[in-house]
């Protein structure tokens, strides 16, 4: 199984992307809005995705603001509106998002969707737009109970929990789209907080996705080319055994690293067992291209177990 997770440019394969996706290190692809026109359409596009070779297929379909597919799929509100619901009657719900999400995953599954990039656990400090709403609550407690919920309703429907974005986004201002955020806080600030979430469900998580930030206090590198983020603390310090998936690397957030092929080479260093590469192609094929013959014996295993979440699996 590869490393990389790319994208498409259209509702339907060019000649280009057929030939990209029989390269040895594609593994999954992901899809966006520009990807969708109705849940027939991208029924066919992931089957011929398929038959090209066993690669999953992924989309951020978290709910509220961040759905890729509209028209013909439930209309999923906000994580925000869960956490809210949650103050007021926490039992109600958790069973309120149970009964939503569990639509969403069939709805997914029924076009051939193999992972949702969902919960997210990041913590909202009133601070950062790009989470906002999309974070359950500013409480890690209530962001803990629903996160468990999710995660709970992913497996019993046969997807992967994927979380994101570790240690947290909410503490910075800046978007990783844009900028590189740096989280000044002390270390106190972000264990005691951020961090609750991620140590609480961490057992129970098939992948997690870190941020494109640098938290000073603790290391002067983005947590994606941290090994202090990535082994120390999450492999070591949590004994994380899932698979740990690079937001995408064409993100300004990374850029400070240096090139595509550095950037790549640097996440997979530092613990990187999946690398999301998106709207570059030239991104795309400078990193398969400069590590074609890359291979991790025990990243292939954590792969292996999470590939058992997909139809090629």
């Amino acid at each position: 199984m590869g490393f990389a997770i790319i994208d498409l440019e259209g509702v339907v394969l060019s000649p280009q992307e057929r030939e990209l996706l029989q390269h040895p290190q594609v593994a999954g692809v992901i899809l966006f809005t520009r990807n969708y026109e109705n849940p027939s359409q991208l029924r066919s596009l992931i089957q011929t995705i398929k038959k090209i070779r066993p690669l999953f297929v992924a989309v951020d379909q978290e709910g509220g603001r961040v759905r890729r597919f509209h028209r013909g799929f439930t209309d999923l509100p906000s994580m925000r509106y869960f956490g809210d619901c949650y103050q007021h009657d926490p039992l109600q719900a958790r069973k309120h998002l149970e009964n939503a999400l569990k639509t969403v995953v069939h709805e997914l599954k029924e076009v051939g969707i193999d992972v949702n990039m969902t919960p997210v656990l990041d913590i909202d400090q009133g601070k950062n737009e790009i989470i906002g709403e999309r974070s359950f609550s500013g409480d890690p407690r209530v962001v803990e109970a629903l996160g468990s919920v999710v995660i709970d309703t992913l497996h019993a429907n046969r997807m992967p929990a994927v979380a994101k974005h570790f240690p947290g986004h909410g503490g910075v201002t800046a978007d990783s789209h844009q900028a590189l955020p740096i989280d000044e806080r002390d270390p106190e600030a972000i264990l005691q907080c951020d961090w609750l979430p991620f140590s609480a469900l961490s057992s129970r998580l098939d992948a997690i996705m870190p941020a494109h930030i640098i938290y000073p206090a603790f290391d002067e590198k983005p947590a994606t080319f941290s090994r202090y983020w990535l082994q120390d603390m999450l492999r070591q310090r949590l004994n994380f055994r899932g698979v740990i998936i690079s937001d995408d690397l064409t993100m300004q957030g990374a850029a400070v690293i240096g090139d595509y092929p550095t950037r790549a080479a640097q996440a997979l260093e530092a613990g990187c067992d999946l690398l999301t590469i998106c709207n570059s192609r030239e991104g795309v094929i400078a990193i398969l291209d400069s590590l074609l013959h890359y291979r991790n014996p025990e990243s292939q295993q954590r792969l292996l177990s999470f590939s058992r979440f997909t139809t090629g699996g």
